[in-house]
């Protein structure tokens, strides 16, 4: 193989890669947003909360993330979800504990940037002091099942 025949080949190879490269194509059901395209609205499970779907309905069957804004002062008693889900907290120290009677030296605080993880069926209550704001991600449909007599 001659030198000008190998150039030549490295040559058209090296012209075929970026194109290859940038060739691939952004998915048509790609989504993005910005907090300030979030529509929320009141939140149908648990009164005094705002959501904003991201994607899904948590409604439905099939997976769903949503954001959900808790105001300071919220107390949610215990309850759980019938689904696995997984929490990150956007904004805020959100404090939640684990049982089916409301204890609060049981609260752990989360702070912006915490993620956890929820088994469905396990009971919990929900504390906030501030306005905090979590992600949260399961597959549907969802619910809020509060321990007997714990009803908000």
């Amino acid at each position: 193989m001659n030198a000008t025949y190998l150039f030549s080949a490295l040559i058209a190879v090296s012209l075929l890669v970026p194109a290859a490269v940038s060739a691939e194509p952004t998915p048509a059901t790609g989504l993005m947003l910005t907090p300030s395209q979030l529509q929320w609205k009141p939140n149908p499970r648990v009164a005094g909360l705002e959501v904003a779907n991201i994607m899904g309905d948590a409604t439905k069957p099939g997976p769903y993330v949503q954001r959900v804004r808790f105001p300071a002062g919220q107390v949610v008693k215990p309850h759980s979800h019938p689904e696995d889900r997984t929490y990150t907290v956007i904004s805020g120290t959100w404090y939640v504990g684990w049982g089916d009677r409301f204890d609060d030296t049981r609260l752990m605080a989360l702070p912006a940037g915490s993620f956890y993880t929820e088994p469905a069926g396990v009971p919990h209550f929900i504390v906030t002091y501030e306005d905090v704001v979590v992600q949260i991600s399961g597959t549907g449909p969802t619910a809020v099942q509060y321990v007997e007599g714990a009803r908000q």
